[in-house]
């Protein structure tokens, strides 16, 4: 059974960074196409950005294009977040999911396993 864990979370000021990280268990995460989702209260789970298996293309929320990267760590067995140029906006929980297949999706039930959510709050 895969396990995700998220960690790195945490305030932070407008225009800060974090890099936010999924680390995996019982699985090599490579085999995975990987997606990162946000939640904030009373809004619908949506896609920040995902990558695939293989290939290692990517795809990117037009919110978050530019200034959020996600890569792959193999040595870890790990899939980063990274995310610079924060705004009040990005505040949210971030959650990492995987699926078993090649093409990473954009919708939550395109995913199979998910992390319990790091929370990211953006304030001055």
């Amino acid at each position: 059974q895969l396990q995700l864990v998220e960690s790195g979370g945490g305030l932070v000021q407008p225009g800060g960074s974090l890099r936010l990280s999924c680390t995996a268990s019982g699985y090599n995460l490579n085999r995975f196409a990987i997606g990162w989702f946000r939640q904030a209260p009373g809004k619908e789970r949506e896609v920040v950005a995902c990558v695939s298996s293989g290939r290692e293309s990517t795809h990117y929320a037009p919110s978050v294009k530019g200034r959020f990267t996600i890569s792959r760590d193999n040595n870890k067995n790990t899939v980063n977040l990274q995310m610079n140029s924060l705004k009040a906006d990005d505040t949210s929980v971030y959650y990492c999911a995987a699926v078993d297949d090649v093409f990473c999706g954009i919708t939550p039930d395109e995913y199979d396993y998910w992390g319990q959510g790091t929370q990211v709050t953006v304030s001055s």
